[in-house]
């Protein structure tokens, strides 16, 4: 796989990396439901071993616990990838979740993600959501002097808007952004992209198949059985009307992924990475199959009729 610059970084990334939001398992309020640390370990084998050089997870996915799963599944290998991880949310001993951009708590969490990482520095350490916002400004100023310290390497951001992207660039410079993006949700297409651009930040986008919808695994028999401690039980996408309508999308994709032998996700994935704003995309897999099913999209991409024919229907289905 072909790799690029990721903003202002000395980082070459692949086009896709390694989401590790699903495999922190359930039991905390944004879990997947259950999951086997040993099938996620393989799948994040089977991607590096593919050609995939990062991973990118967070602090608080399974509280804790996707950070462990990665460092048990990099214990021994010779070819690190690189390693990219989230502060701002914080758990008490219930498991309860709250966001702090305070100094104090932005180091004790640091340490600790290097301590479960088995590292001794972050490639890339982002501020997970900017919340509370008026602790931006305190948070952004902590990592920039973690940077200075080593504790890690480069600093970005998620889920910021165009105003506190600005609000950051007048502390320190901003390796990259990681916002939603995907089919489904473009949102941050109109304002958020372009200025990216402009700014050379980097982006990396997180949901490109939209949580497992548009892989063309999804039924509604599927998302009826998912169990109660997985968060898409209760989004809207995954609820009618908007199910039926995105399962339609789905069809399209599948019919432009068979002419290639692909599979919806990896078009759904494609599609993302058309955007010139781009670097590149954050796809998950809970197991060495799944991996299968979207590392395609590495190397795929669309040609003019084809996004054509699924902006058609956007268009016709908004």
């Amino acid at each position: 796989m072909q790799t690029k610059q990721l903003g202002n970084s000395e980082l070459h990334i692949t086009p896709i990396g390694f989401g590790a939001w699903a495999i922190g398992g359930g039991g905390w309020t944004f879990g997947w439901g259950e999951q086997d640390d040993q099938e996620s370990i393989a799948a994040i084998n089977h991607a590096l071993d593919l050609g995939i050089n990062w991973i990118d997870t967070a602090a608080v996915y399974g509280l804790g616990h996707s950070e462990e799963v990665v460092a048990k599944a990099l214990k021994g290998r010779s070819d690190r990838p690189y390693i990219f991880t989230k502060c701002s949310m914080i758990w008490d001993e219930k498991g309860k979740i709250g966001n702090s951009l305070k100094a104090d708590s932005l180091r004790q969490e640091v340490e600790a993600s290097l301590r479960r990482l088995n590292i001794e520095s972050i490639d890339l350490y982002q501020i997970h959501w900017p919340n509370p916002d008026s602790e931006v400004e305190e948070g952004w100023t902590t990592l920039a002097k973690l940077k200075d310290e080593g504790k890690v390497r480069y600093i970005g951001v998620s889920n910021f808007n165009v105003q506190q992207l600005q609000r950051a660039q007048k502390i320190a410079p901003v390796t990259s952004l990681q916002p939603p993006y995907s089919l489904v949700k473009p949102d941050v297409e109109n304002e958020i992209l372009p200025f990216c651009k402009e700014n050379n930040i980097g982006v990396i986008v997180y949901s490109p198949m939209q949580s497992g919808l548009l892989t063309g695994k999804m039924t509604p028999e599927r998302v009826a059985d998912f169990p109660d401690d997985d968060w898409r039980k209760n989004n809207k996408e995954f609820q009618e009307p908007r199910l039926s309508r995105n399962l339609k999308l789905v069809e399209v994709l599948q019919h432009i992924g068979e002419k290639h032998g692909r599979s919806p996700g990896e078009v759904a994935i494609a599609w993302t990475l058309n955007n010139p704003a781009l670097t590149a995309a954050i796809v998950g897999g809970r197991n060495p199959k799944q991996v299968e099913g979207i590392i395609g999209a590495g190397e795929f991409r669309l040609n003019q009729q084809e996004l054509d024919e699924i902006e058609t229907f956007i268009h016709e289905n908004p």
